[in-house]
C-alpha cells in the first residue's frame, strides 16, 4: 500500500511538473492539416551548394543548420477571425521566455520579428514570425545544432550564392503573390 501511495505522488508531481504551455513545435503540428494554412519542411538540401566549393567556415555554418519548418495562414474574405484568432496564439507563445527576441520592426498588425532559442553561443532554433494583413502570417523555425550569429550570417551568405530549388517552394508562391 506504501509503494502504491509512493507511485501515485510520483507520479502526480511529475505531470504537475510537466509543461503544459503550448509550443511552437506543437502549434505547427496542430495546424498542418489546417486548410488555411500551407505547411512546408526544408532541409540544407534545398540550397542545391556543393560542399567541396565551400569554405571550412562555411561548411561548419552549413553543418549547424539541419532543417527549416515554415507554416503559412493564407488569409481570405472567409478567415479574417480565424486569422486575428490564429495570429494571437503564434504571438502568445513566442512571448514565453524561452524565446529571446532579437529584433521586431512594423507594428502589432504588420510587420516581423526575428527570436531565438538557446544562448548566444549555441542557438537551437531562430524563428521569424511575419504578418500582414491582407496576406496572411508565416512562422519560420531554422533549427539547428549549436548555431550562432556568426554561422547565420555566414549562411545567409551562402544562401545568396546557392541554386536554391524552388520547386521545393512551390506551395508558398500563391501566398507570397497576394
Amino acid at each position: 500500500m506504501k509503494a502504491i501511495f509512493s507511485l501515485a505522488l510520483f507520479l502526480s508531481l511529475f505531470l504537475a511538473s510537466c509543461h503544459s504551455e503550448p509550443s511552437l513545435q506543437q502549434y505547427f503540428v496542430t495546424n498542418t492539416e489546417n486548410k488555411n494554412f500551407v505547411a512546408l519542411d526544408l532541409s540544407p538540401s534545398i540550397l542545391n551548394i556543393e560542399p567541396s566549393k565551400l569554405t571550412v567556415t562555411q561548411n561548419k555554418a552549413l553543418h549547424s543548420f539541419e532543417k527549416m519548418n515554415v507554416l503559412a495562414f493564407k488569409v481570405n474574405p472567409k478567415n479574417q477571425q480565424e486569422f486575428v484568432t490564429e495570429r494571437a496564439k503564434v504571438a502568445a507563445i513566442l512571448k514565453d521566455t524561452m524565446y529571446q527576441q532579437l529584433i521586431k520592426f512594423g507594428s502589432g498588425k504588420e510587420g516581423a520579428a526575428i527570436s531565438y532559442v538557446g544562448s548566444d553561443d549555441h542557438i537551437n532554433e531562430f524563428v521569424l514570425f511575419a504578418n500582414k494583413k491582407e496576406a496572411g502570417f508565416a512562422v519560420i523555425r531554422v533549427l539547428g545544432k549549436d548555431m550562432n550569429p556568426e554561422n547565420i550570417m555566414t549562411l545567409l551568405s551562402i544562401i545568396k550564392d546557392s541554386k536554391i530549388d524552388l520547386a521545393q517552394l512551390q506551395p508558398l508562391q500563391e501566398l507570397i503573390k497576394k
